[in-house]
């Protein structure tokens, strides 16, 4: 289970038995993903590490961030003169496990030259798999993300959208976002019309026009995590929009009921998938749904666990995760709704995407 800064390192100490490769034992694990840092310790530069061990709990750095790290409590600090990554070898000792998913190959070999002794193996998620699980500090900071996006899809809704460009929308939501101290915790999507059909369809030039659906997926980053929702709107009036598109909004909508139905403790990640897709599959769209239904988010917007077909995920008390099923029919139009919720032991024990979805003509 996770918890605040500092304790955390406890935590992953204690995973050090069954960290290395094959669930082998390690002597300390090198940290130098910088979100892992983050979550770590609470620093937030551009260059730090960590050195865990039983007994240890060492941050790393560079001059430029000395005086700053002597505020993260619970560990000595130690500046690196000179060369990084031969200051980084030069201190690790017997067996040491480094973050092999985030450490190119060349980049390891360079530590390998330089560590004399010391033995590197690859010992890659094991600070992920404490993050996967959010504690109450962590969901309240996803929890104002959330709001905040809400708060900015209200002001959208009475702001709307025929007549603008999507590069139009997308500027004016990344702007108060920016207004408001947060920064968008993804590239926006503003997709109108045909436009609809792509998953990640890139806001351009094309003006929004009338009885055409426009999907919006957005979140924000503020405090240091992450939130993300998606809405699809009907623009002009509801004479104006087409049998084809209300179809594929109602099947979606029941899609996503279905899915966060099926979100539980214990629940695997496919199973819930498969849920939510057997809805999509039944009314004829199965092909058009080619993404998973969801993914865990807090400091990153794309965490453990996985909701998809292939998952091997199991669903824990705690996580937080998109229910996001999609519709996208090539040439014509598409719609996806998302939601962003806390997964309890019998079901959702809360969502935070509060914005309604029943269809909107904006």
């Amino acid at each position: 289970m996770s918890a605040e800064p500092g304790a955390r390192s406890d935590l992953l100490a204690g995973l050090l038995p069954t960290a290395g490769p094959d669930d082998s034992p390690i002597d300390a694990l090198l940290v130098t993903d910088l979100i892992n840092v983050e979550y770590l310790t609470g620093f937030t530069g551009t260059n730090g590490a960590c050195l865990v061990s039983a007994g240890r709990r060492v941050f790393l750095t560079d001059f430029r961030y000395a005086e700053r790290a002597t505020a993260i409590e619970g560990w000595e600090t130690e500046v690196i003169s000179g060369q990084w990554l031969e200051g980084l070898a030069g201190r690790l000792e017997g067996r040491v496990g480094f973050e092999d998913d985030h450490v190119t190959v060349r980049t390891a070999g360079l530590m390998r030259e330089a560590a004399g002794n010391a033995e590197l193996v690859a010992a890659g998620g094991n600070v992920e798999r404490l993050r996967r699980v959010k504690d109450e500090q962590e969901i309240g900071r996803i929890a104002a993300a959330a709001a905040m996006t809400d708060e900015l899809y209200g002001l959208l809704i009475e702001r709307g959208l025929a007549g603008r460009t999507e590069a139009a929308v997308d500027g004016w939501l990344t702007g108060w976002m920016r207004e408001q101290g947060a920064e968008p915790s993804f590239p926006l999507i503003v997709a109108s019309g045909p436009n609809g059909a792509s998953p990640h369809a890139e806001p351009g030039p094309r003006e929004i026009g009338r009885g055409e659906l426009v999907t919006v997926d957005m979140g924000v980053r503020l405090d240091g995590y992450c939130s993300d929702c998606t809405r699809t709107f009907a623009t002009g009036s509801e004479s104006e929009l087409d049998d084809l598109s209300r179809e594929l909004y109602e099947t979606t909508l029941k899609a996503n009921e279905a899915g966060l139905a099926a979100v539980r403790a214990g629940a695997s990640g496919s199973a819930v998938d498969e849920v939510a897709r057997a809805v999509i599959r039944d009314a004829g769209y199965g092909e058009n749904f080619g993404h998973g239904l969801g993914h865990g988010v807090g400091l990153e917007i794309h965490e453990a666990p996985r909701l998809g077909p292939s998952s091997e995920d199991e669903l824990l008390t705690g996580e937080v995760v998109t229910v996001e099923p999609g519709i996208y029919v090539p040439g014509e139009t598409g719609v996806r709704i998302e939601d962003l919720v806390v997964v309890g032991p019998d079901g959702v024990d809360r969502n935070l995407s509060t914005v309604t979805k029943s269809l909107l003509f904006v």
